[in-house]
């Protein structure tokens, strides 16, 4: 079959003939329809420091993704030839005590697909069927290619509750437009999202953020005063891992504030920790997805009307894979899709 691999320790990405994956018992055959682009991914291409420590090659590369089963091993009960799938891309050891707890998103020993073990840039892709989300109603195939980020969005959105609140987004890459999407469907007052890209913040004003700013021109604080807000915001997602959005964050956050991060930064920085302490503000780390309640709650919101399709920006063939990373890489754009059945 043909796959996307990471041949060589070094930058680039190579197009090859691979073996078709075998599967056991327990395991499900996927035939890859469409896969989405991710940071990930772009690390791996560039072989920059994380990637020499994370992935060893030659590996598939790959975690976010769409297809249909087409063989199924033995002790497969729940699915079956012909399903529409996505993949938890998270593969858990299934007995440590947070799994054998139910917790399955905080397993110490979680693989990554497309990572650690390869991944689903290819014809065909192989997982435990635990790690299979079918979707039982019907979904357009870029927006189920993107529900591994997508999940990542509704955790870090979902994780406290957002109805008549005020929300700040830090970053407006795709999983931050999609938080907006996420938290103005939820029931918030207002969503205000950052960046320095006027292009992402015009995606972000698509799918009906209350303001999008951008920081190099306009504070948080003066877009606190457009709104008419009087005592900060109560829910903050960071989204960037940007030291200055993060410090900026706590800064305009009410006391008693709440804040999610995802993004995830390169190095460690300072925050104002008394500004914290004395205004009570609650910090939450977000990794992933809550196996499987986060996937529940991504189909019952498309079912619900949720429009993710503004930040789905590029769609490719496979075998324009470097044209398709080199639009994702260069930050004008949401989120790239390649199609594996052209």
């Amino acid at each position: 079959m043909k796959a996307l691999v990471k041949e060589k320790a070094e930058p680039g990405l190579w197009l090859m003939d691979v073996p078709e994956p075998s599967i056991g018992p327990g395991e499900v055959l996927i035939k890859v329809l469409r896969t989405g682009i991710c940071g990930t991914d772009l690390h791996i291409r560039a072989y920059d420091g994380w990637a020499q420590q994370a992935v060893r090659a030659p590996l598939v590369l790959g975690h976010e993704f769409v297809g249909e089963v087409v063989d199924t091993g033995p002790d497969v009960a729940d699915v079956k030839t012909g399903d529409l799938v996505s993949g938890e891309g998270h593969l858990v050891c299934g007995k440590c005590r947070n799994c054998l707890a139910g917790r399955r998103h905080l397993c110490r020993s979680t693989v990554g697909l497309g990572v650690g073990r390869d991944g689903a840039f290819a014809e065909y892709v192989a997982l435990p069927a635990s790690n299979v989300w079918v979707h039982r109603v019907p979904v357009d195939l870029d927006i189920a290619a993107i529900f591994d980020p997508f999940g990542n969005a509704v955790h870090t959105a979902l994780s406290f509750p957002l109805v008549g609140e005020d929300v700040l987004i830090t970053g407006a890459g795709p999983i931050g437009i999609m938080a907006a999407a996420v938290a103005r469907h939820a029931g918030a007052r207002n969503v205000v999202i950052t960046d320095v890209s006027d292009y992402r913040l015009q995606l972000a004003r698509s799918v009906g953020v209350s303001l999008a700013l951008n920081v190099a021109e306009t504070s948080i604080e003066q877009g606190q005063r457009l709104l008419g807000l009087r005592e900060g915001f109560d829910i903050g997602l960071e989204m960037s891992g940007r030291p200055e959005a993060m410090r900026d964050m706590v800064a305009n956050m009410t006391h008693g504030g709440r804040i999610a991060m995802l993004g995830l930064p390169s190095q460690e920085f300072p925050v104002d920790f008394a500004r914290i302490v004395t205004s009570m503000i609650t910090i939450k780390g977000i990794y992933g997805r809550e196996m499987f309640e986060t996937w529940y709650a991504m189909s019952v919101l498309l079912e619900g009307g949720l429009d993710l399709s503004p930040v789905i920006t590029g769609r490719y063939p496979y075998q324009e894979f470097d044209e398709a990373f080199d639009n994702a890489a260069g930050g004008r754009c949401g989120k790239v899709i390649l199609d594996w059945t052209a």
